[in-house]
């Protein structure tokens, strides 16, 4: 039976959230497309993912493990991938929509001569074809995309889907890797690991909390995270934020930054100029706190805020405290 294969995001096996809201969305389309869900391992690690992807109901699992795929840049992987869908011939393959998963799934598709979606906000099939949701022309436009051809290559946007457990067996089926020397030229040779502050990370969180130019410096942005810990949030940044070094670009929503589709986006003294709605529009509820009220960030919010928000969010951090405490 042909397959729909989730590529597993992960570090040294730990699966990271978005492989299994993929592996949820790929579950909901590939019955009425009669095919079989199957995760894709590349790396190292596997015995730390095993359980997790029986987990979330994926059938079948390709594992794929060297020490030529550690060490190197994305092109061992890439090569490894391309061939391995040549063999197998599956109908889809799903990848994460972040900067690591967009990586892959461009050198993939430019090595076998197909197509790729990038930043799907969902799947849904139309008789016997995908159809893939996605945002263009930098957040200005939602389209809809009947796919054709084998392999059909999308990239979902973190959060594009619920996580949803299936448990099951999960047959393993061990790949042979070959890496040619060309593939091996680029090695790293340094890792640096950033400290998150025990918050989740922006491109991954269900709860994101943003603070703009309105905060008037960096020491404001304390207000930003103090809602976003009583919230369990991610601290994002708009980009003058960013560029006037109030906090760090690893932070920065918008175009030229993480593209965001949280549960939940505040947008905090954000004016929401298009760049920035780029990156955060398919949030799936948005609430403003702005004192200008022509701003433009209240076009897309579903509640906003038009007051201070030195007194607004900090009235709001302890209300939210207050009710957890109830």
């Amino acid at each position: 039976m042909a397959e729909l294969w989730v590529v597993v995001d992960h570090d040294q096996g730990e699966v990271r959230k978005v492989t299994l809201q993929a592996l949820a969305g790929g579950r909901r389309v590939a019955a009425d497309l009669g095919l079989d869900l199957a995760a894709v391992f590349v790396g190292s690690g596997f015995d730390r993912s095993r359980d997790r992807l029986a987990a979330a109901g994926a059938g079948t699992a390709y594992v794929a493990q060297s020490d030529d795929l550690d060490g190197f840049l994305l092109q061992p992987q890439i090569e490894t991938l391309a061939a391995l869908i040549q063999e197998k011939e599956p109908a889809v393959v799903l990848f994460g929509s972040d900067a690591l998963g967009k990586d892959l799934a461009s050198g993939v598709a430019a090595r076998i001569g197909a197509g790729v979606l990038a930043d799907v906000v969902d799947l849904a099939v139309d008789g016997d074809r995908l159809v893939a949701t996605m945002a263009v022309f930098g957040g200005a436009m939602v389209t809809r995309c009947r796919l054709r051809g084998v392999p059909q290559i999308v990239c979902v946007k973190p959060n594009a889907f619920v996580a949803q457990d299936a448990p099951g067996d999960l047959a393993e089926v061990p790949v042979p890797v070959s890496v040619s020397e060309g593939a091996k030229r680029a090695r790293i040779v340094e890792r640096v690991q950033n400290e998150g502050g025990g918050r989740p990370a922006v491109e991954e969180a269900a709860i994101i909390v943003s603070g703009g130019r309105g905060l008037g410096g960096p020491e404001h942005f304390r207000v930003v995270e103090e809602l976003a810990d009583s919230l369990g949030a991610a601290v994002g940044a708009s980009r003058a934020a960013v560029d006037a070094g109030w906090y760090p670009h690893q932070n920065q929503v918008g175009q030229t930054g993480k593209t965001v589709s949280p549960q939940l986006y505040v947008a905090v003294g954000i004016s929401g100029a298009i760049q920035h709605r780029a990156g955060m529009q398919t949030s799936k509820t948005i609430v403003a706190v702005n004192k200008d009220a022509d701003a433009p960030i209240f076009q897309l919010a579903d509640f906003g805020v038009v007051g201070d928000l030195f007194k607004v969010i900090p009235a709001l951090t302890e209300e939210i405290k207050r009710r957890k405490g109830a």
